[in-house]
Parts: structure tokens; sequence; C-alpha cells
């Protein structure tokens, strides 16, 4: 029943996040968090913020965390926009960005938000089939479009695309926003950031969830040109002046500020990955080459439902979508070593039919 809903929603299917567990401990590989904690320094100043101030609003600009990030990317200030996630961040860059004028364009297999964003602005939108092997067709984005959003690398497969195919997206699009989607860029991908002094129409937006272990706190921000810095603040302040808390400001900009300890969980993760990227394809696993913090993966002969229901026996969640060309993949988060550890065995004895 959906009395008094408006005609805009009646029909929306919502995006759906990834299971988060009661009742039962899991190892937990699902929603692509990092299994690292937050910097020390983001930690200290979470109990340092969560103090009587609480009583006043938060800054509206985000004077210093935007100018923390503008140090550390060698950008101006104005170049700078934070948000509560970068999901909100991507629905602002919807009603900003993209009209009713021609389509807006992303890949047949993606992050599956990106629809639903088109369904609640009335933005029409045309996918583009990935390659056989999940590669982007760069040539078939270029032109005939009222934008282009995209991740880098892609989500949920993990391919990276070159920063040169990235320039051609911007420079074969030049009317029209271009949008990169960097969430897992820190995990081994070039950012597109060096593109920002040639590309006016380039936006690039990342999150603090996956890279700096704030999925807890909502943490977005991009990066682009003023203009489109400025059209995302008109967006924002349609909506909401206090988009983020003092706390999550606090955090962020501790975070921002060491950058060794970033550095450090960034490689580690990395290294889990690959290890693991080895260990699957000895087992028999195709394994699509990622560089992000998850694996694609899927095992010959045998169905995706089958190995996520195998894996939840077992005390792993991992995340599994009933869509064409994919439903036989399973995303895999890159968790700690004995965690990658108890998954691999787990895919051993489920692959071998030895059961759980």
């Amino acid at each position: 029943m959906k009395e008094f809903w408006s005609s805009r929603i009646r029909d929306m299917v919502p995006y759906t996040p990834g299971e988060q567990p009661r009742g039962r401990t899991f190892i937990k590989l699902n929603t692509n968090e990092n299994p690292y904690p937050p910097a020390p320094g983001a930690l200290e100043a979470i109990r340092a913020a969560a103090n009587g101030d609480l009583r006043l609003y938060p800054d509206p600009e985000a004077t210093e965390l935007r100018a923390a990030l503008a140090k550390f990317h060698g950008v101006k200030e104005e170049q700078v926009f934070v948000g509560n996630g970068s999901d909100e961040i991507l629905a602002f860059c919807f009603a900003a960005f993209f009209g009713p004028e021609q389509p807006v364009v992303f890949p047949d297999v993606t992050y599956s938000f990106y629809p639903v964003y088109a369904g609640l602005f009335g933005i029409e939108y045309r996918t583009i089939p990935l390659r056989e092997d999940f590669s982007l067709p760069v040539e078939d984005f270029l032109g005939k479009n009222g934008g282009v959003i995209l991740p880098n690398p892609n989500a949920p497969t993990g391919r990276a695309l070159a920063l040169a195919d990235v320039e051609r997206l911007c420079k074969g699009n030049p009317d029209v926003a271009v949008v990169i989607d960097e969430a897992y860029v820190d995990f081994g991908t070039e950012t597109a950031l060096s593109l920002l002094d040639t590309c006016p129409n380039l936006l690039v937006v990342r999150t603090m969830s996956k890279s700096r272990s704030l999925a807890g706190m909502r943490l977005g921000y991009a990066v682009g040109s003023a203009n489109l810095i400025a059209a995302l603040r008109c967006v924002k302040d349609s909506f909401n002046s206090y988009t983020l808390d003092r706390v999550a400001l606090a955090a962020a900009k501790a975070s921002v500020e060491d950058a060794a300890y970033f550095s450090e969980t960034c490689q580690k993760i990395a290294a889990t990955r690959e290890g693991t990227a080895r260990r699957l394809t000895e087992l028999g696993f195709e394994v699509c080459p990622s560089k992000a913090n998850f694996l694609f993966v899927r095992f010959p002969g045998r169905s995706g439902k089958e190995l996520l229901d195998g894996l939840r026996e077992a005390g792993i969640l991992v995340r599994w979508w009933n869509q064409p060309r994919i439903a036989d993949h399973l995303r895999i988060t890159i968790g700690t070593e004995e965690e990658m550890d108890a998954l691999v065995e787990a895919l051993r004895r489920l692959t071998r039919g030895e059961g759980n």
C-alpha cells in the first residue's frame, strides 16, 4: 500500500545495501569496509570533539577540513566540496549536472546506486555494456550523452581505467560533466586529479569509508573546478547546509593529516588482495584483475548463489547480485590476513564438495 506516496517514487526500487548482521558473529566481507581501525589521531579527535560544543551547529563551510584536503591533494580550497558520505555527493551530482536534454551514461555492470539516483531525479539514463572481460569500451562513452558517471576502479568488478582513458572520456565529452567515482582509488589506481587543470568538466568524488576506515562517520568529498564545486554547493544548500557534524569534521581532518598511517593500511590491503587472488586462482577460480579493496570472482560450473549460501553457513558474508552477466560472481572484500585464510579454506571445502 503506497497511499500518499509521490508518483516520483511509487514505482522506484531503492538501493539495497550489504547485509549488516545481527545476532551472530560473521567474518564480514560484504560491504568493502576497511579491516583496520581509523588513524589513531582520528580517534583522539573524535573524543576531543565530543564536548559541550555539540550544542552549536558545525561549520557549514567545513573550512578546516577543506583546507586539509586541499593541501593533501595540492589544489585550492574552492576546488573541494565535502558531504555526508560519497553517496550523498553522488546524489548531488545527478541533481547538479545531469538533466532532461540527453541521457546520462554509465556501464551496465557498475555501482547500483546510479540508476536509483537517475530515477529519483527523473533523469533518463543509458547503460553501455562492458566488454566480456569487464573492461570499459571508452569509445562507446564519447559524445551524444548528457553526462558520464562511472567508478574507477569499477564496482563491483575492481577493474581500473588508465589515466589516459579517463582523459579521453573528458575531452571526448567537452560539453557535459564527467564524474569519476574514486571510492577505491587508494588501493592501486592512478587518480584523475592531475587532469583537473586541463579538463574543466571533470569532477572526482572520493570517500573516507574505505581507505580511511571511517565508514561509520559518513564522510565524502569531491574535487573539481570552482565552477563544478559551486554547483554542488547550490544543491547542498537547497537541501541542508549542515551535512557534516562537528565530530565527523574533526575525525576527517585528523585522518587526512596522518598520511603515514593512511599509506600503510592501503599497502597492507593491496598486498593481501594480491595474495588472496593468487590463492583463489590456484583453487580454480576466475578472478577479475582488481585495483580495489575487493575481488570479483567466479568458480566455473558453480552458481554464485550456491557459493554465497555456503559461505554464509560457514560464517562468512560476501556480496552477490542476481543480475545478468554477474549472477555467478561474488564480490569479496579484502579483510585481514586471518580473515582471508578462513575465506580461502571455506571456498576450498565448498568447491571440493567437503562441506563446512
